[in-house]
């Protein structure tokens, strides 16, 4: 099993944080605001204005002056970039008309975000697991971290960075790839970190054999000089992952989880493994820093 090298650490010198100006976008600005202060970043505030309903007959676009939806965003996101919240951090904001993830797409590429940071309302529909069409969009196709803000977060004071710290993996490359974040950030705060593997449907009789030696594999990750600026401790539990994280994240009091995620194949079915990232950002009750291989 590979392991990092204690000295990889990851910047995010772009933040893109996308807003509807909902209580949501609004909860998730005081923790872009932190790991602006953190890294030293700019912060891309980013609208989409959705595109005008197709006509039958060709017409003019309307000028922006005579744009009541556009007029209003503007006003809102320059309320926005005054926020009191924002001061000493370096900002700027943009209204774009279009669909929202080719808007984001094109705020990426052009502004070379590292981190996307939004805030999400959580499940839509009884049985359907989602977060979203909006939300959806950016998990699947973002090739940079997202930090999701859930509903079920409380605010709380960011100003000492993370403390508690759970990395989920399931010992992919892709979660390899998300464990430099987890270590980064955990010595950025000199935060605890605590390393997460879920075995399910495991017989009793083959569950301490199973968790000696995933267990080890987890204590492998971790380079030995990381242990001199984090306190990294090794759980393995048997049940559903989704449920696992949760549970896990609720008796350690984390204040941030961090989730390697999978591209998905076109063939796939959509239920494994985004499903499980999506119940957990729905839910937890920290944020959620989902990392693509």
């Amino acid at each position: 099993m590979p392991t990092l090298q204690a000295s990889l650490r990851v910047s995010f010198n772009n933040i893109l944080f996308p807003t509807d100006f909902s209580e949501a976008s609004d909860a998730a600005l005081p923790y872009a605001r932190a790991f602006a202060k953190l890294y030293g970043s700019k912060i891309f505030l980013t609208h989409a204005v959705m595109p005008h309903p197709p006509v039958f007959l060709p017409m003019e676009p309307i000028p922006f002056a005579m744009d009541g939806e556009w007029y209003d965003a503007e006003v809102r996101l320059k309320h926005l970039l005054a926020d009191q919240r924002l001061a000493g951090i370096r900002c700027e904001g943009s209204t774009r008309r279009g669909e929202l993830w080719h808007v984001l797409d094109d705020a990426i590429q052009t502004n070379s975000v590292e981190l996307i940071i939004l805030g999400s309302h959580g499940k839509h529909g009884l049985k359907k697991l989602m977060l979203g069409s909006d939300a959806e969009q950016i998990f699947r196709h973002a090739r940079c971290p997202v930090l999701t803000i859930g509903p079920k977060i409380v605010p709380r004071d960011l100003i000492d960075g993370f403390h508690n710290i759970i990395f989920a993996t399931d010992f992919s490359a892709g979660s390899l790839y998300a464990l430099q974040y987890a270590l980064s950030l955990a010595e950025e705060s000199q935060a605890s970190l605590t390393l997460l593997h879920v075995i399910p449907l495991v017989p009793l009789q083959h569950q301490d054999s199973s968790a000696a030696s995933a267990k080890a594999q987890l204590e492998e990750l971790v380079p030995r000089q990381a242990r001199d600026w984090c306190r990294p401790v090794c759980v393995v539990r048997f049940e559903f992952p989704a449920e696992a994280i949760l549970n896990l994240a609720k008796e350690r009091s984390a204040d941030l989880l961090v989730m390697g995620v999978h591209k998905r194949a076109a063939f796939a079915s959509s239920h494994l493994p985004w499903a499980v990232a999506y119940e957990v950002v729905c839910d937890a009750p920290c944020p959620v820093l989902t990392v693509r291989d």
